[in-house]
């Protein structure tokens, strides 16, 4: 149980914090925090994502306050003198080389929002080479993907999720504007190049004007598509690639017959998969 992802901007760490050190009351310490700088939650205020250093701290404190131990905030020490002992796994999500080299010091989880497994490589390497530098086994580090998904045919698959590569095309515009370009693989970047703006009023919407500029072949990267045997296939590919969890964006319409049909078609048949494995 978790958020993926909250920010330390629009929702305050301490009070983060405390949300989370109630649900561990209540669940017996099941809770996950999910965390990156924000993006959409942000962008609809006319604020730009958080910086790095307040995602860093904003896990430190959070971290700290959730498993029951004392943190100075702000010039105030605080304590969740009533909670604890729990232990609370941080995932962070995020793709340019500073996220993925924190995530490497000092994170649980890796949440990548995309089911490319070429990409997912390159990102999973980064990040297990900043664990090394860290001093921390890369093993211990979980990976999950994030992404849009249609059982059926492609080509409705697609107009269904063209709108996902669109949502990530703003991660993507703000790496390029921050590193350059041969810092990041081609495969993530090239695509962004025709995109005009994002309107965030139509924001994660199947149909959304924003995906105009989205093609078929970034559309099958990034998504997962097809029929059920195909959804199975990708999923083992993704594990692969250094994928332990993958997140089914169930927001393309027909969700209840989605749900349905990976529940009924491809779980048992990607969790038999796992269980065989040596």
């Amino acid at each position: 149980l978790g958020t993926c992802v909250t920010n330390p901007a629009t929702r305050e760490p301490s009070v983060t914090a405390s949300a989370l050190a109630v649900l561990n009351e209540l669940s017996g310490g099941r809770m996950d925090l999910g965390i990156g700088r924000g993006d959409s939650a942000r962008r609809v205020l006319g604020k730009p994502p958080t910086t790095m250093a307040t995602l860093e701290e904003a896990i430190t404190v959070i971290k700290a306050l959730v498993e029951g131990r004392p943190i100075d905030y702000e010039g105030t020490k605080l304590q969740f003198t009533w909670t604890g002992p729990w232990t609370l796994p941080v995932w962070v999500a995020g793709y340019g080389p500073m996220a993925l080299a924190m995530t490497g010091r000092v994170a649980d989880g890796l949440i990548l929002q995309l089911a490319d497994p070429d990409l997912i490589r390159w990102f999973v390497g980064q990040m297990r080479e900043a664990a090394l530098a860290a001093g921390r086994d890369p093993a211990s580090i979980s990976v999950q993907a994030a992404a849009s998904a249609y059982v059926g045919p492609r080509e409705l698959g697609r107009e269904r999720t063209r709108w996902f590569p669109a949502l990530v095309s703003n991660h993507v515009v703000d790496l390029v504007n921050k590193y350059p370009r041969e810092q990041l693989p081609a495969s993530l970047t090239g695509y962004v190049r025709d995109r005009s703006g994002y309107d965030y009023l139509h924001h994660a919407e199947v149909g959304s004007s924003n995906a105009a500029f989205v093609g078929d072949e970034v559309t099958d990267r990034f998504c997962i598509l097809g029929e059920a045997d195909e959804h199975v296939a990708k999923l083992a590919e993704l594990a692969d690639a250094g994928v332990h969890q993958f997140n089914l964006y169930l927001m393309n319409g027909d969700e209840e017959a989605q749900l349905e049909a990976y529940g009924r078609d491809i779980i048992p048949v990607v969790n038999g998969a796992a269980t065989s494995r040596p």
